[in-house]
């Protein structure tokens, strides 16, 4: 018998070297992605996401590509497409991770939570067990939506990126332009010497679209349904329309950028006035209560002692 379980000891452990083993290399392993120029840059995939994805081959086809979810996978694709994952993962997988996480990693933290309640004393292992399947839907549930949070996240970083950058690269494309240069070369300039970053990425892909023949009306409508941002949205159209109309393009670009830059600034003063309410909760639940501790603190026990109470 004990030599039994020295066996399936020495099973359960391999088996957890071999997991712990597997994660540390794939937190270790960096994506990269190229860029239109030949580039390339750094695009990492969360962990969970990199652990769950090899074994999403687990869930049939049919079911990830079915007709009744082209709505869905279009979302995703174009979610995809504006965080900046083109290509590193399909829509198709990120359904079958909505399904895989909670049926992997859920039944996994749910059975480490079964271990631990049934480890703690009676009285509280006995009041969460009783809870316990509540807290168990509660994990399948959020690892469930842990991908749609995921991406919704990826795309504002990367808008929010993009939003920084923008008056100031309209600025330098706004000074090209009226020192004599046309607008190809002013996005060339822009993007060899400035550091890559997602609106330098988009404005490489511009600059190779119009280059292999793209017309510059096509490739900046292209730019602007990829990032899917309303900034850049205005700055396209206004783009559109003046070489439409003829008009130049170096002051288009600079009501443009004074537009953004004013926006911008409303954004930040919208984020400053709400900083008052967001910040109302922690001084009510963490902040007052340890003041009130500090300074009443004494006075109370004072008063238990001599027998106020």
């Amino acid at each position: 018998m004990t030599k039994e379980i020295l066996i399936i000891s020495s099973m359960f452990l391999f088996a957890a070297l071999a997991v712990a083993w597997q994660i540390i290399r794939t937190a270790q392993h960096v994506t990269y992605i190229t860029l239109a120029d030949g580039r390339r840059q750094e695009r990492s995939l969360p962990l969970l996401i990199r652990l769950v994805l090899p074994f999403v081959g687990v869930i049939p086809t049919a079911l990830t590509e079915h007709s009744s979810l082209e709505d869905s996978r279009s979302r995703i694709r174009k979610k995809l497409i504006a965080g900046g994952f083109e290509g590193l993962i399909e829509p198709a997988e990120v359904i079958a991770l909505r399904i895989m996480m909670p049926l992997g990693l859920g039944v996994v933290f749910c059975v480490l939570l079964g271990f631990s309640f049934g480890s703690m004393p009676t009285g509280i292992g006995t009041m969460l067990a009783e809870r316990k399947y509540l807290i168990y839907m509660l994990i399948l549930l959020l690892l469930g939506l842990y991908p749609d949070v995921w991406l919704k996240k990826s795309v504002q970083n990367r808008h929010k990126s993009i939003e920084r950058a923008l008056p100031f690269v309209l600025d330098l494309l706004t000074l090209s332009v009226e020192s004599g240069l046309d607008f190809m070369s002013g996005i060339n300039r822009i993007i060899q010497f400035r550091a890559i970053d997602p609106l330098g990425e988009e404005l490489i892909r511009v600059f190779r679209e119009i280059q292999v023949g793209r017309s510059r009306k096509v490739a900046l409508q292209n730019m602007a349904e990829r990032i899917d941002h309303m900034d850049i949205r205005s700055v396209t159209n206004a783009l559109v329309q003046a070489d439409e109309l003829g008009t130049g393009i170096g002051t288009a670009l600079r009501i443009q950028s004074d537009q953004i830059r004013v926006k911008r600034f409303q954004r930040a003063e919208k984020l400053g006035n709400e900083a008052p309410v967001k910040m109302l909760f922690p001084l009510v639940a963490f902040i007052f209560p340890s003041v009130f501790l500090i300074l009443l603190g004494p006075v109370i026990l004072q008063m238990a002692l001599r027998g106020g109470f």
